[in-house]
């Protein structure tokens, strides 16, 4: 697989403040990855680094190129999604695609209006008539119609209703994901996206506390629940992280066999949205 994102020794400051501290990674081609992370993590900055929207220290590259001396060129190949809308509320759709068209060589007209006339988006409305939803919705049309190799998604359903954001992932999939492309998402809402997600990667206080491909997850990580006098045995073993739910105790491994704590309690697989708490959490300890 052909390297999309090569981060080396990447940082970012901001006066005395570290957003990025020295972060290293690749993002290979094909792969969606979830960059997870708490408010104030880094999150944002990272991905303002990747579209060249700010400079940083170390070594980052994007498609072979250096996103914020290279931008222009790279912009070709980019597409982008934010929490908020930044499209003119005045301008009508019919001339923002025109617009569209009229500056980017790798747009679609033909297939943008084929996405839009699955929804009730007309092409006489302006996006002030429009609900948050269907900006959404237009967004994702006029990106799905950009023959680009990396899309970057920075919280794209924030704000949207479940319905819409079950919507907005299912036709990513299927109008843009192609098994070639690379997708990097951000999102609070872990729990609806992990299914999609073939590599994650935790940041906090600008660190990167994991990186791993999902299916790997399973032979590193263990969740167990336990009661009584196994809790303490279970903790003889080393958990990394520690909650109690409904009066028993719920313990996160790292490189400990199933078949040890099996004898304690139930083992699992922990969710991705509990794998971070746990590596936060346990990481703050």
């Amino acid at each position: 697989m052909k390297t999309i994102v090569h981060a080396q020794n990447v940082s970012k400051t901001f006066g005395a403040t570290t957003a990025v501290d020295n972060v290293s990674f690749d993002i290979e081609s094909g792969r969606i990855m979830g960059l997870i992370g708490p408010n104030g993590a880094g999150k944002t900055t990272l991905l303002k680094a990747v579209l060249g929207l700010t400079d940083c220290q170390g070594s980052l590259s994007v498609l072979g190129l250096d996103p914020f001396k290279q931008r222009k060129e790279l912009m070709q190949h980019i597409c982008f999604i934010a929490d908020v809308a930044v499209l003119p509320s005045w301008i009508k759709v019919a001339q923002l695609l025109d617009f569209v068209e009229s500056i980017h060589p790798r747009f679609s007209r033909e297939k943008a209006d084929q996405l839009l006339a699955t929804t009730k988006i007309l092409a006489t409305s302006k996006v002030r008539e429009l609900s948050k939803g269907m900006v959404t919705q237009l967004h994702l049309s006029i990106i799905t119609a950009v023959d680009a190799k990396l899309l970057v998604l920075d919280e794209p359903t924030l704000g949207l209703d479940i319905i819409f954001r079950k919507d907005f992932y299912s036709n990513l999939l299927n109008d843009y994901f192609d098994g070639e492309r690379t997708i990097i998402i951000t999102t609070h809402q872990v729990e609806e996206i992990e299914n999609l997600l073939t590599d994650v990667m935790f940041i906090n206080d600008g660190r990167i506390v994991l990186n791993s491909n999902v299916d790997s997850l399973r032979d590193h990580f263990v969740e167990l629940t336990a009661s009584g006098e196994n809790i303490e045995k279970a903790r003889a073993l080393g958990p990394f992280n520690e909650r109690e739910v409904f009066g028993k105790s719920v313990l996160t491994f790292e490189g400990i066999e199933r078949e040890k704590l099996s004898a304690f309690g139930g083992v699992r697989t922990p969710d991705i949205a509990d794998l971070f708490v746990a590596k936060v959490k346990g990481a703050s300890k």
